[in-house]
């Protein structure tokens, strides 16, 4: 493919030397066009940004009406305008530093002869590699802020997604957590509507994860205080809400990932529900849900002052409940402990504040 003859638009008052440049650079392989004046070249380079044709200027500095520093300025103002080689047959260096410093892409000094012609060769292939240079440059950073516009763009669509997805599933599963409600209500064996209270009780501290996530600005993480502030308040209205009433928190707020809130919301439920069914044989008594950071890890508790050690073994009991707390404690990689020296019954979790690393084996250990 042939490549396009670059035009040199020089501007000068001086045709004699304007002939000499429009010979020596043609020879070069160059298209020169002349402008006798700076308001021509200024009205020829303003028609080329707009329909193209001139790729680089050579700008001499002595004319009559706007002189070439002038003229160099609104150059400069045009939008697109090719780069600017200032010609000037002064030896004060001041005014080179000028015309660098007003955008000229480079300088050099001019004879009569044409002598200079060579170096104005070399200035002009230089500015328009520089102009490459920066023009590549700048459709790279046009591409890197259209990609990350594009990033943002799919980050803000998939984060509007996720939240549906949440607010989806939180729906759906209040409502399993409503049905199971209402069957418990109407259940007449007494191990039937513990059953289906308990199967509520999880469905509910699943679903509180999903409507904090929907609600929250992060959906990477849960604030445990927050989520088990809400989890406890739907324990006090549950079908044993009467023996609730002195259900309390004491949490840290401390952020982990949805998946783990879930494991600790479950334990939390199972834990506070196994004590309002066997730490007060007669009647309602104070539970206690603490959470704090230690150091790395997060110790969460949960304590009654019933009858601890001596309570009575349901023969109804299936030992599900156990099994849950150990499942949602090895998801944790909890390490599960009774504190003998409690005189009723507490548990207690520790577990680290972010998650283990893949292939650590869990130390979770159910009592």
């Amino acid at each position: 493919m042939n490549q396009r003859t670059p035009t040199l638009l020089y501007i000068d008052d001086d045709s004699a030397l304007a002939r000499l440049v429009d010979r020596g650079l043609t020879r070069r392989g160059y298209r020169v066009v002349h402008a006798a004046s700076g308001e021509e070249g200024l009205e020829r380079i303003r028609r080329a940004a707009v329909e193209g044709g001139i790729d680089v200027v050579a700008l001499d500095q002595y004319m009559p009406g706007l002189d070439g520093l002038e003229t160099l300025e609104q150059i400069m103002a045009i939008p697109g305008a090719p780069p600017v080689v200032f010609v000037t047959a002064s030896q004060d260096s001041s005014i080179a530093v000028t015309a660098l410093k007003a955008g000229a892409a480079d300088y050099l000094v001019k004879d009569v002869t044409g002598d200079f012609i060579p170096l104005l060769h070399v200035a002009t292939e230089g500015a328009l590699r520089q102009a490459e240079l920066q023009k590549a440059r700048e459709e790279a950073e046009a591409e890197i802020h259209a990609s990350r516009d594009r990033y943002a763009a799919l980050a803000a669509e998939r984060e509007l997604l996720l939240r549906e997805v949440n607010h989806r599933v939180g729906n759906s599963l209040q409502i399993i957590a409503s049905l199971l409600h209402l069957q418990a209500s109407s259940a007449a064996q007494d191990e039937v509507k513990a059953a289906l209270t308990n199967a509520m009780g999880r469905v509910a501290a699943v679903a509180q994860v999903h409507r904090r996530l929907y609600t929250s600005q992060d959906l990477k993480s849960v604030v445990l205080n927050q989520y088990l502030d809400s989890l406890l308040e739907d324990l006090r209205r549950s079908a044993e809400g009467n023996r609730m009433s002195r259900l309390t928190l004491k949490a840290e707020p401390i952020e982990i990932d949805p998946d783990r809130a879930v494991a600790v919301g479950i334990i939390v439920n199972e834990l506070v529900m196994n004590a309002v069914k066997y730490a007060y044989p007669d009647g309602a008594g104070p539970i206690h849900v603490e959470l704090h950071a230690q150091s790395d890890d997060v110790l969460l508790s949960i304590t009654d002052d019933g009858v601890g050690d001596n309570v009575k073994a349901d023969p109804r009991s299936t030992g599900m409940g156990q099994r849950i707390v150990a499942a949602m404690a090895s998801k944790l990689d909890a390490t599960v402990e009774r504190d003998p020296a409690h005189s009723g019954t507490r548990i207690v979790l520790k577990f680290a504040r972010m998650p283990a690393a893949p292939g650590r084996t869990s130390t979770a250990a159910a009592s």
